[in-house]
């Protein structure tokens, strides 16, 4: 190998090093992402965590449970995280020993309020106020088991879901449309006129006091 040979060699190989280091200083060998990136990749995973606050036992108005067993009324008072995942909710209202299935009331804040009816397998919901998809995750899981968009933030409200749920109980469609459309009063107090036309009153007074 003459000289000229031996020099081109030896600026190949110290830019072979160069390389290696360069790699040492700017990548991650396992995942090939630059260090920086992770911390980018760390504040979108806690905005996605905090995108949707739970609602704290001081938000809830109530979250209730409704049937009737043998043909008598019956309301019991659900945990707080029933008020905070349409799932959950859905499971345990299924537990629940109603004749004509079991209904749960949520109320949250004086905002909005959710209904879930759940008979075997049929499930049917209802919220009052559709843009509070946008802030609390219960009402975001029923726009979602609608297959409905969240609604602008900066748009108008309106009542969404099954208005003939509770045909049998005594609330007639137009009923409960024109009640849960009635944003000027506050959500728990609807919930209250509805239980009212559903003759769950006395039951209700006592699990929710």
């Amino acid at each position: 190998m003459d000289a000229d040979d031996k020099l081109f060699v030896d600026e190949e190989l110290d830019d072979s090093l160069d390389s290696v280091d360069d790699l040492d200083d700017d990548s991650d060998l396992d995942g090939g992402v630059i260090p920086d990136d992770y911390d980018d990749l760390d504040d979108l995973d806690d905005d996605d965590d905090d995108f949707y606050e739970d609602a704290t036992a001081d938000d809830i108005d109530f979250a209730v449970a409704l049937y009737r067993e043998d043909g008598v009324a019956v309301a019991t008072e659900l945990t707080p995280q029933m008020a905070n995942d349409l799932d959950d909710l859905v499971d345990q209202l299924r537990r629940l020993p109603g004749d004509a299935g079991a209904l749960g009331v949520i109320s949250i804040a004086g905002e909005f309020f959710v209904l879930c009816r759940v008979r075997g397998r049929n499930t049917q919901v209802l919220l009052n106020d559709s843009i509070a998809a946008n802030d609390w995750p219960i009402a975001r899981d029923v726009v979602d088991y609608l297959g409905l968009e969240v609604p602008d933030p900066d748009g108008d409200s309106e009542p969404i879901g099954d208005f003939d749920m509770l045909v049998d109980q005594g609330v007639s469609e137009f009923d409960l449309e024109q009640i849960a459309g009635d944003l000027d009063e506050d959500s728990d107090q609807l919930v209250h006129r509805l239980v009212d036309l559903m003759k769950f009153t006395s039951s209700f007074e006592r699990a929710v006091n």
